[in-house]
């Protein structure tokens, strides 16, 4: 009987100690107070592999390369719903470069810029090699709906990057709008915005297809030309592929309770790039 006593309790002190040893513990970096950033590429150029972003660096450090490139008309970090960059607040450095083949690095340098971001999340547009990207508040945290029933509620952000030509923004003032599925009627999606602006967050009210599902509908959205003392003076008027002007239109597959950044990029008066709505959810 000692000797099994005196075996449990090497057996249970040996166990002590190796749970001692082998503390579990789940490292992390805190982000309080730190400047988080979504990195998105709004260029007018054609949607081609070789125009992407091979590598992406912020303050000297690769943050995406080859393996997930910031891809034409798109953003990093990739499968960006709730994913954002962390830096120190300040200025930050971010260089971009586009050649598959990064010997030598510097050769495939495209774009070397600082941008003052603050210690709250944004989302930061490269929309020129050459100038200086534009920072957005992201607008987090987002509003919440509760609701007994069903809600019928999404937000939409609207960004206006559209180029006439290469190297001119346009200089239309764009008044974004949805059709109402129960009435047909233009409803207007914030204020106009000009180039290089954004409408902040605005509710859309989405008319579920199905009333027993989660709830969405495939939405049309047009825009308007707006004059300087912000009245409507026609449709946005886009070159197609086929060199004609139409009247801008889009659809979306809008689902309740989610928030899309809506980006119009590309070329208004170019065959191609010619223009298009880009978007990416937030929520």
């Amino acid at each position: 009987m000692k000797i099994i006593k005196y075996l449990s309790l090497v057996v249970a002190v040996t166990l002590l100690a190796s749970c001692e040893k082998h503390e579990v513990e789940f490292l992390a970096t805190p982000i309080d107070n730190m400047a988080e950033f979504q990195l998105h590429y709004m260029n007018p150029v054609t949607a081609v592999a070789a125009n992407n972003i091979m590598r992406v660096e912020v303050n000297g450090k690769l943050v995406a390369n080859d393996r997930a490139p910031l891809n034409t008309y798109n953003a990093v970090p990739s499968g960006n719903v709730g994913r954002f960059f962390a830096v120190n607040p300040g200025n930050v450095n971010i260089k971009l470069y586009l050649k598959t083949k990064l010997t030598p690095v510097s050769d495939s340098l495209v774009y070397d810029q600082n941008v003052a971001l603050t210690a709250k999340k944004q989302n930061v547009f490269v929309h020129d090699f050459t100038k200086p990207a534009i920072v957005f508040d992201n607008g987090y945290p987002y509003e919440r709906r509760e609701t007994v029933t069903t809600d019928s509620t999404a937000w939409i952000k609207f960004y206006n990057f559209l180029y006439e030509t290469a190297g001119v923004p346009t200089t239309k003032i764009i008044q974004y709008q949805y059709v109402d599925a129960r009435t047909s009627a233009l409803i207007n999606i914030g204020p106009p915005v000009a180039f290089g602006e954004s409408t902040g967050w605005q509710q859309v009210t989405v008319v579920k297809t199905d009333i027993v599902s989660a709830g969405s509908r495939t939405m049309t959205y047009r825009m308007k030309e707006v004059d300087s003392g912000g009245n409507i003076i026609g449709d946005l008027m886009i070159m197609n592929t086929s060199g004609t002007y139409v009247a801008y239109s889009g659809t979306l597959a809008t689902f309740i309770g989610r928030r899309y950044h809506q980006i119009m990029a590309g070329f208004r008066a170019v065959r191609s790039p010619n223009s298009s709505v880009r978007t990416f959810t937030a929520l």
